[in-house]
């Protein structure tokens, strides 16, 4: 075929052409080639006098099959993802997104989360989500900077793989308990500059006790299941005695070693949401009563029940 590679039966016509004594622009006329393509193939594959369609084809196939590049090796039928995990990757990516994480971070983190134990590497995520690797990249330094994602050393190769450990949820409440406590504070700097009885003020009071209470809340999970237990068994022996008690006579009561129940009062004091809406008070050395807390009832709503 004019303009696509030699056939044997070209070759043979070359052959037989050159034989008879025709020149290059003759023979190239003839197949409907260009006269460089009739002059290389001589060239190439034996001198004018010396030019065999038989030798001219083996050598022409063995160059083809040198030349041909290697396929790159598929991947694993059991390494891509099913039609139903992908679809459950973008329907949860999806609902990430809408709380402000970016789409394609979302689409990551949660490849990331459904993947094995040992991770995924760069290359894998941009197999199976079919993006470009400066997306993964993106996502992945995002995801970095939120503590949700580590770099472990690839076993057998250069790569490093992008694993979610058992860690990173504690790391990113801790993270997020650390911001609402600064925003607290920051807000009650700004109450004292603008001033309490001004719009700002109240916006940023009412701002500022929202975000103190979630953070209140939210570092309460540092301490252990058995503190809790006992910060509310102490709570509950407080509002069952309806007064004051001392340590003394709440360890005694409860039968516990007075270490245990320091402990225990030391948890409340600490995380006060453990209270609430009730608010631990110490009265004198080492005793102890419950009032409501201050932000629970406004300054009208105290008046309008009294005592």
């Amino acid at each position: 075929m004019p303009g696509g590679r030699l056939t044997y039966e070209d070759r043979r016509l070359i052959a037989a052409w050159l034989t008879e004594g025709l020149g290059y622009a003759e023979i190239g006329r003839r197949l409907g080639r260009p006269t460089s393509t009739i002059s290389r193939e001589v060239a190439l594959n034996g001198a004018h006098a010396h030019y065999v369609a038989d030798h001219a084809q083996q050598v022409s196939g063995h160059r083809a099959r040198r030349r041909k590049p290697a396929r790159p090796a598929e991947p694993a039928a059991d390494e891509q993802p099913s039609e139903a995990e992908r679809g459950f990757v973008d329907e949860f990516a999806a609902l990430l997104a809408a709380t402000g994480l970016p789409r394609m971070t979302s689409r990551v983190f949660v490849c990331l989360l459904t993947a094995d134990a040992d991770g995924l590497t760069a290359a894998d995520l941009v197999r199976r989500l079919r993006v470009s690797p400066a997306s993964v990249s993106k996502s992945i330094g995002y995801l970095e900077t939120m503590e949700l994602v580590v770099r472990q050393p690839d076993p057998g190769g250069r790569r490093e793989r992008y694993v979610i450990d058992d860690d990173a949820w504690l790391r990113a409440w801790q993270a997020d308990t650390g911001a609402h406590a600064n925003i607290a504070t920051a807000a009650q700097r700004g109450i004292e500059i603008f001033g309490t009885e001004s719009t700002a003020g109240a916006r940023l009071g009412t701002m500022g006790r929202f975000f103190a209470r979630l953070s209140e809340q939210m570092s309460g999970s540092a301490l252990t299941e058995t503190t809790v237990y006992d910060a509310l068994t102490v709570l509950a022996a407080l509002v069952h005695a309806d007064r004051p008690l001392s340590l003394g006579i709440l360890a005694t009561a409860l039968d516990w070693p007075r270490d245990r129940a320091r402990a225990a009062l030391d948890a409340i004091q600490r995380q006060p949401a453990l209270a609430d809406p009730l608010a631990l008070r110490s009265i004198g050395p080492q005793t102890y009563t419950l009032t409501t807390r201050p932000d629970r009832l406004s300054p009208a709503q105290r008046e309008a029940l009294g005592p």
